[in-house]
């Protein structure tokens, strides 16, 4: 079933995007067995209904980020997706995953590990355009929970001979807790491949290991942040003139002035220099200046995804505004409103600004006997890994974090955000950062489950900054009519679904 290409599109409006993470979405109802042979023609007709086309002049459309395994999308409407090809090559969406030609350990790992049915509607055009010779890059706009970490790790995966003994395949991420993430997703879904993998992210101090006395990486695929694998391929401890496939994962924040664009690049530049070459994907939330000068420079003959996604978390998940007289004020909220009532509806993450606002809030929390955890950049990565790994089972309810976890931190049980301090451009605190703003929204109301957010606003500024987001979304923000009223939060969480 090829996708016939459709005749250049008029050139979109702006538009601002927001970013869901969602990592895995609703579990399809065919069981693994049945998925090839349960193409519907109604669910043929969807997927076939998002025609590839060549869009020449498309300008700039920017669609979200999305990690990890998406089932089916559950709206046929819920995402709107162009493609933008480039070359001679024809395209055929992929209604099962046996239409990628894939290895039977890659398909087992799919249905059995992962329990997908088929593609998700992104899967099903961008998998394609991964898998089909001659390997085009591409630079893909998305959201999160589209299935974007399946696109790219299926990628890698099929990519890699498992009898060579060498990197093949590297994937670049902002973030440890991201780099682990992904890293968990690739051992699940290669599980029957035999192909081996490493995350290389800072080591703890009990398992540090001196650059010099480490070994060679004879692991296929490696996964990990930019410092880490700069700092061993300049120590050549990561060979890179094997590696066919390089993927940027969140390549918005990456390439950032203030983020990690230095190594970034010069991680491609050697890669370039060593292997004569190789398939980029280069996965972003955003389509910014940064991003596109990267792509200008790199990526000369690539092919596009687009994922447009308007109102994502902002119609999804209810968001509230909290006024407050004072600080004080702010943690008697926390204390006698969200503990009171977030026993009941799952977990919390709780954003501050600072590392030093993580650790007080921390501390005047558990003084009073509360239970929290919180993570910041400054703690040791053992003790980080700790954190994060106890929330994630379950252990603990209420997490404290800087924007360390606003991106790509997927948890399924949170039902609630706060955000303690409003997320602002750290070159000027009084613009408001309105992607990190979705970033942080996207760590609740996940896979479909209910969720809200409380934003704390205390002075004239951030009440400045509360207005600027409403504006730029476009999306009007209700006011919790008394801070002191347990009723007033009680009548919110319950509009919200959560009670």
């Amino acid at each position: 079933m090829a996708d016939s290409a459709a005749p250049p599109a008029k050139e979109e409006e702006k538009r601002s995007w927001a970013d869901e993470e969602s990592d895995e979405e609703q579990e399809a109802a065919a069981p693994p067995s049945q998925a090839a042979d349960e193409a519907q023609p109604s669910e043929l007709k969807k997927i076939e209904s998002l025609s590839i086309s060549d869009v020449k002049d498309g300008g700039d459309r920017a669609p979200e980020d999305s990690d990890g395994g998406g089932r089916l999308l559950d709206d046929p409407d819920d995402s709107d997706i162009k493609a933008v090809t480039s070359g001679e090559t024809v395209y055929n969406s992929a209604v099962a995953f046996e239409d990628l030609k894939l290895s039977d350990e890659l398909i087992k790992g799919l249905y059995v590990e992962m329990g997908f049915s088929r593609p998700s509607k992104i899967q099903a055009i961008t998998l394609p355009m991964i898998l089909t010779p001659p390997y085009k890059d591409l630079v893909a706009q998305a959201h999160n929970g589209s299935g974007k970490t399946t696109c790219f790790v299926l990628g890698m995966l099929s990519r890699v001979d498992p009898r060579k003994k060498i990197p093949q395949a590297i994937c670049i991420c902002p973030t440890r807790e991201l780099a682990q993430q992904n890293h968990a997703v690739l051992l699940k879904m290669g599980k029957y491949t035999g192909i081996t993998s490493m995350c290389a992210i800072p080591s703890d101090s009990a398992n540090y290991i001196p650059i010099n006395k480490r070994p060679p990486v004879t692991d296929q695929v490696v996964i990990g942040t930019p410092g880490t694998i700069k700092k061993w391929t300049s120590a050549r401890k990561l060979s890179t003139r094997d590696v066919k496939i390089l993927v940027f994962d969140e390549a918005d924040h990456m390439l950032a002035e203030d983020g990690f664009r230095d190594d970034s690049e010069r991680i491609m530049k050697e890669i370039q220099r060593s292997s004569g070459g190789c398939q980029v994907l280069l996965f972003s939330a955003t389509f910014d200046e940064a991003v596109k000068a990267f792509v200008s420079r790199v990526i000369k003959d690539g092919n596009q995804i687009f994922v447009k996604k308007e109102e994502l978390t902002l119609e999804k998940v209810k968001q509230y505004k909290v006024q407050c007289p004072d600080e004080l004020a702010k943690v008697e909220v926390i204390k006698d409103k969200i503990f009171e009532f977030g026993q009941k509806v799952g977990q919390t993450i709780i954003f501050v600004r600072t590392r030093n606002s993580a650790r007080m809030l921390h501390q005047s929390l558990t003084e009073d006997g509360y239970e929290c955890t919180s993570v910041q950049g400054a703690l040791k990565q053992e003790d980080r890994d700790l954190i994060i790994k106890e929330f994630k089972a379950g252990l603990t309810k209420v997490l404290i974090t800087t924007d360390l976890l606003a991106r790509g931190f997927d948890q399924r049980q949170v039902n609630l955000v706060i955000n303690y301090d409003l997320p602002v451009k750290h070159e000027n605190p009084s613009e408001p950062d309105c992607e990190l703003y979705l970033h942080r929204v996207g760590r609740t109301g996940r896979f479909g489950s209910k969720g809200a957010v409380f934003n704390f606003l205390c002075t004239d500024r951030d009440r400045s900054v509360m207005e600027k987001i409403e504006r730029h979304f476009q999306h009007h923000i209700p006011e919790i009519p008394n801070w002191r009223s347990e009723e007033d939060f009680e009548s919110a969480l319950k509009d919200a679904g959560l009670l």
